[in-house]
């Protein structure tokens, strides 16, 4: 009888590092899940949430039917406020869609998915997880990676980064954490170390956080 796949979250604000863990655990042999990919598609496909958030955040983020990204991270990190609109109208049709890959990998014989959800917890899907991993980094070095990586402003980078949860929050609410400031070959061993960990659980041993 095939065991079924256990299924890994990943968390953590932007620029911290998830990325160098998710693959990482991928070369490890971890099918992954990535939830900003499937919010892509949501808003690529998905006319009703298009819909909703042209209401919302105006009728100008959206260009002969595609959205303006630019324009609709600018309003919807403006504010607290805004930014809880955008995950209430898109946060259920990402979940959706990452139940529907989990149970499909789940199906095609994976022995662990990692869910890659930067939002895991405020879109409610910490339940889908078996276990819970953390990455947090410091705010200046999370800073010069978003600008490195996202090209966009300073104050804009900075709005994204306030409007996110301290490494605390993400801490409390994991099973492992991973110090996401220390180089990429540091990170992707961290990483590989606690996949191996959470295996050996799975299959009846025991592990030290």
């Amino acid at each position: 009888m095939n065991r079924k796949a256990i299924v890994i979250g990943l968390v953590g604000p932007t620029g911290a590092g998830k990325s160098t863990v998710a693959m990482a655990m991928a070369q490890s042999g971890c099918a992954v899940v990535d939830c900003d990919k499937l919010a892509r598609e949501v808003t690529d496909t998905c006319v009703p949430c298009l819909q909703e958030l042209s209401q919302e955040f105006g009728a100008d983020i959206l260009e002969n039917g595609c959205l303006n990204r630019r324009l609709l991270a600018s309003r919807a990190f403006s504010s607290p406020h805004k930014t809880l609109r955008l995950n209430q109208i898109t946060h259920p049709w990402i979940c959706r869609k990452s139940v529907e890959k989990i149970e499909a990998l789940q199906k095609s014989g994976a022995s662990a998915v990692l869910l890659d959800a930067p939002l895991l917890f405020e879109a409610k899907m910490d339940p889908l997880c078996d276990v819970i991993i953390s990455v947090t980094a410091p705010a200046k070095v999370r800073l010069a990676r978003i600008l490195a990586r996202d090209g966009i402003s300073k104050n804009l980078a900075i709005s994204r980064i306030r409007a996110q949860h301290s490494a605390l929050y993400y801490k409390k609410r994991s099973d492992f954490w991973i110090d996401g400031s220390q180089n990429i070959e540091m990170v992707s061993q961290r990483a590989k170390e606690i996949f191996s960990q959470i295996l050996q659980v799975a299959h009846g041993g025991t592990h030290e956080n």
